[in-house]
C-alpha cells in the first residue's frame, strides 16, 4: 500500500466549509444525520476543554503543579471520537485525553491531583460516574496492551458481537505518534488482531514526538502500520471534529459487531509544548506553527456553525462556559491540600494483607514518637 493508497478523510476544509473528499462520502449518510444541538455540543467541547487546559498550564507556571500536558490542538480528534462512542465501552487514554475524559465523565480535578502529586491515579475507573475511562497512562504504549487484554475478555465473555449493538462493548485506545514506535504498541496489534478483539487503536499524530518529528519516526503513514498486521485502517484530518467522529463512529460500530480490531491516524498538531516542562521553540519553526494555527479545529467548527446559521449568543455561552469551568478548577485546585500519609499503603494489594497494616501501625508509632511538636516540624 503506498501513501497515496491510505484513506484520508476529510468533511470540513480549514476554513469552516463544508466539503466532503472522496474518503468521506461512506460517512455522510452518518455525519448528515447529526443534529444541530450535537453539532453545537461538539464545539461547546472544543471550548470549554481549551479554557480548562489553559487554566492548567497557567497552574503550572504558577507552581501549583508538577507538570502539565497540554492539549491545545487535538480537541476535535478527541472530542469527535469521544462522542462517537457508547456508554457501554470502555476508552483507554495516554496522558493527553483531557477532552476525552471530561467527555465520559471523569472530573479534571482528577487530572490535576495526579499531575500536583497528590493522587497516584486521580479517579476510580470502576466508578461509573466515570464513563469506563481507564486511568492516563504514563508508561508509552503501555494502555494499548492493557486495552487489547481487556478486548481479548470481552470476546472471550461473549460481551462483543452478539449482533445487539445496545449491549455488545468495544474498546478505544488513545496514544501518539512517538508511542507508536513502542513495542509494546505492536505486540497489542499482534494480539488484538489474531484473536479478534473488539479493540479501535486511535493514534493521534501531533506531528511531533517530543522533539522527535513524524519523518523520523515513520517513512509511510502510521495508519499502514496497523494494515500490516491485517488490521483495517483510515487516516483522518484530525482538526475536522466532524470526520473524527464519524470515522470513529463506524470503526467502534464495526468491532462491537464482531468484525476484529480497527485503526485510526488522526492526523493533528500540538500546538502548545509537549508538557510544560518542554521548549518547542528549539525544535520546530514560527512558519510550521503559524501554518497548523491555521487549521484550528475550534475555528474551523466555528465558521462551520457560523455557515449554518449559529446565532452570536451561543460562541459568547460557549466561552462563558468555558471561562467558568476554568475558574472552578482553579478553585478547587488552590483548595486540594497534602493526601493523608495513608495513601502509601491504600491500594497495594486488593485484599487485607497483614504485614502491610503492620508497616501502617508501624509509621504511626513512629511519628507519634516526635511528639506533636515534632510531627509538625
Amino acid at each position: 500500500m503506498t501513501s497515496s493508497e491510505t484513506q484520508f478523510v476529510r468533511v470540513l476544509e480549514a476554513d469552516g466549509r463544508y466539503a466532503p473528499n472522496a474518503a468521506a462520502e461512506q460517512y455522510l449518510p452518518l455525519i448528515e444525520a447529526i443534529s444541530d444541538t450535537e453539532l453545537e455540543q461538539f464545539y461547546r467541547d472544543m471550548v470549554v476543554i481549551r479554557a480548562i487546559d489553559n487554566q492548567a498550564t497557567n497552574l503550572q507556571r504558577q507552581g501549583q503543579l508538577a507538570l502539565w500536558p497540554p492539549s491545545r490542538g487535538q480537541e476535535a480528534a478527541q472530542v469527535g471520537s469521544a462522542r462517537a462512542a457508547r456508554a457501554q465501552d470502555t476508552l483507554f487514554p495516554s496522558y493527553r485525553e483531557h477532552a476525552v475524559t471530561r467527555i465520559r465523565g471523569v472530573d479534571t480535578l482528577g487530572i490535576i491531583k495526579l499531575m500536583r502529586g497528590v493522587s497516584h491515579g486521580g479517579w476510580d475507573p470502576t466508578d461509573p460516574v466515570n464513563g469506563n475511562t481507564r486511568l492516563y497512562t504514563l508508561v508509552l504504549g503501555s494502555q494499548t496492551l492493557h486495552a487489547t487484554g481487556y478486548a481479548m475478555g470481552l470476546a472471550f465473555d461473549g460481551r462483543s458481537g452478539t449482533g445487539d449493538p445496545e449491549r455488545d462493548e468495544a474498546v478505544m485506545v488513545y496514544y501518539g505518534d512517538g508511542a507508536s514506535s513502542q513495542g509494546d504498541v505492536h505486540e497489542a496489534m499482534v494480539f488484538a488482531a489474531s484473536y479478534q478483539a473488539p479493540t479501535v487503536f486511535f493514534l493521534q499524530n501531533n506531528q511531533w514526538a517530543i522533539s522527535v518529528p513524524v519523518s523520523t519516526q515513520t517513512r509511510v503513514p502510521f495508519a499502514q502500520r496497523s494494515s500490516g498486521y491485517g488490521i483495517p485502517s483510515v487516516r483522518v484530518d484530525g482538526n475536522d471534529v466532524l470526520a473524527s467522529y464519524a470515522v470513529s463512529r463506524i470503526a467502534l460500530d464495526e468491532a462491537r459487531a464482531g468484525n476484529g480490531p480497527r485503526a485510526i491516524e488522526a492526523e493533528t498538531y500540538r500546538l502548545g509544548a509537549h508538557t510544560t516542562s518542554d521548549d518547542p521553540t528549539k525544535y520546530r519553526t514560527s512558519d510550521e506553527e503559524q501554518s497548523w494555527q491555521q487549521r484550528d479545529p475550534i475555528a474551523r467548527m466555528r465558521a462551520f456553525l457560523e455557515g449554518k446559521g449559529a446565532a452570536g449568543s451561543f460562541f459568547d455561552e460557549a466561552d462563558a462556559e468555558g471561562a467558568a469551568a476554568a475558574d472552578d478548577l482553579r478553585t478547587r485546585t488552590l483548595e486540594l491540600g497534602p493526601p493523608p500519609a495513608s495513601k502509601i499503603f491504600d491500594h497495594v494489594y486488593s485484599e487485607p494483607h497483614p504485614p502491610m497494616d503492620e508497616q501502617r501501625a508501624w509509621r504511626e508509632q513512629y511519628e507519634a514518637s516526635f511528639g506533636a511538636e515534632g510531627a509538625h516540624a
